[in-house]
């Protein structure tokens, strides 16, 4: 049944090779469920409801993903997203957690309307081929940066921004490890390097008592602090459209951003850097928008970390469905999941950076008109901390880049459209 639905030979993987990429792909985002409460928290929000409500959002995404679009891409809450939800507009804009969670909904059903009627799927095939690859390597930079700071090899520098960290510290020493270990692993064919150094590392945290054994199982605390009180009503006064907006706009791309990404480091693309079943896949991921604002949660999107997943041997939706049965236990085993240590997974992050960084070989460095504009989403991206603002950035430069130097009959009329709506998003919006 396994075989038919999600075609896994015709992918060249199997039932096992798909399980431990599912897992693998977890493990390197399960920090959600504790990470996403804890931000929510400082909204107002109920946090055991929040952590229900993230664990049962990250599984319907991720299975209406494997299910739909028979990809390896799993969703939860966004990190950035639940940022702008507390931060931004309930302790910026002094709007309520339940104003704000009706502004998530509002800007999950236009995603999905915007899916539907393949608008959005429209702006993804229309993205040049080097924007792509340059989207690619931005979303890589990012993960490194990510891990870097987690780990704590680079930490924060009054002078100069960011500096090495202490070296000679537990954390950054693990995670180091642990990357050598993956890298060396997959160098040698072992498709489970990722989750094998995990698990590992987990094992040597509890041995060097970092973490405490909390046990197996806890009964999840109540959902109805949180479930249906978005306040869709209030979240349609005018002062609020811009925060709708821009729900919306980070969500689709961040969503195309990973989904590029992904469907890229699979193999899942064509020469063109086309993915098929793209409609499915953006259908999945509006749902999942939806069905997380309902539940109680920010905006949910699709995970870069399922990269990680891909790296293990990850090729079909197999792999999504088996992140989301996951998600959905941990309402029951969360003690379990609080025992990975960061150090766990910054090495697997960064490995994955690392492979995401090889699309570079495929850009024309001879031509400035496609080096500028992936120079500008590789550095930018992770600099602004943002993915959207990466890609923003580089839509600008590309149309800009090729209009000066007289190549501007190579940007069609959908990507100085695109341009055009980044500027006024940066001029109005930043």
């Amino acid at each position: 049944m396994l075989e038919q639905f999600f075609k896994l030979t015709a992918h060249g993987t199997t039932v096992r090779r798909e399980v431990v990429a599912g897992l693998t792909t977890f493990f390197t985002m399960a920090y959600i469920i504790f990470v996403n409460p804890a931000m929510l928290a400082e909204a107002g929000m109920d946090k055991g409801a929040v952590f229900v409500a993230t664990c049962l959002a990250a599984a319907v995404g991720s299975i209406l993903m494997g299910l739909i679009a028979n990809y390896p891409i799993a969703l939860a809450p966004g990190m950035g997203l639940n940022a702008f939800f507390t931060y931004g507009v309930v302790l910026g804009m002094g709007h309520s957690w339940q104003t704000a969670l009706g502004a998530v909904f509002i800007a999950g059903v236009l995603f999905l309307l915007l899916s539907l009627f393949k608008v959005r799927e429209w702006i993804i095939n229309v993205i040049p081929r080097t924007l792509k690859l340059g989207i690619a390597t931005g979303i890589g930079a990012f993960l490194a940066m990510i891990a870097l700071k987690n780990a704590g090899i680079i930490v924060a520098h009054p002078a100069t921004l960011v500096t090495l960290g202490d070296l000679t510290s537990a954390t950054p020493l693990l995670s180091i490890l642990g990357f050598f270990l993956i890298a060396a692993g997959h160098a040698r064919g072992w498709h489970g390097a990722v989750l094998g150094v995990v698990l590992l590392m987990t094992a040597v945290a509890l041995g060097r008592g970092d973490v405490a054994y909390q046990g197996l199982v806890a009964l999840p605390p109540s959902l109805a602090p949180t479930f249906l009180q978005m306040d869709i009503a209030a979240a349609f006064d005018v002062a609020l459209l811009s925060v709708i907006f821009a729900f919306l706009f980070v969500d689709i791309f961040d969503n195309s951003g990973t989904l590029l990404a992904v469907t890229q480091k699979a193999g899942l693309a064509d020469k063109d850097g086309n993915v098929e079943r793209l409609g499915g896949a953006l259908a999945a991921d509006s749902l999942a928008a939806v069905a997380g604002a309902a539940l109680g949660t920010s905006t949910t999107t699709s995970y870069v970390e399922s990269a990680a997943g891909v790296a293990a041997g990850g090729r079909t939706g197999l792999t999504a469905v088996v992140v989301g049965l996951l998600f959905a236990l941990c309402i029951f085993i969360a003690p379990l999941a609080a025992m990975v240590p960061v150090y766990a997974t910054t090495g697997a992050i960064f490995y994955v950076a690392v492979l995401m960084l090889f699309n570079l070989q495929e850009i024309d460095w001879h031509d400035i008109t496609e080096a500028a504009p992936v120079t500008v989403v590789l550095l930018l991206t992770p600099l602004t901390f943002s993915i959207a603002h990466g890609i923003a950035l580089a839509f600008i430069t590309y149309a800009l880049t090729k209009a000066l130097c007289g190549k501007h009959r190579e940007v069609s009329w959908s990507v100085w459209l695109l341009t055009a709506l980044f500027v006024l998003k940066i001029v109005f919006l930043s």
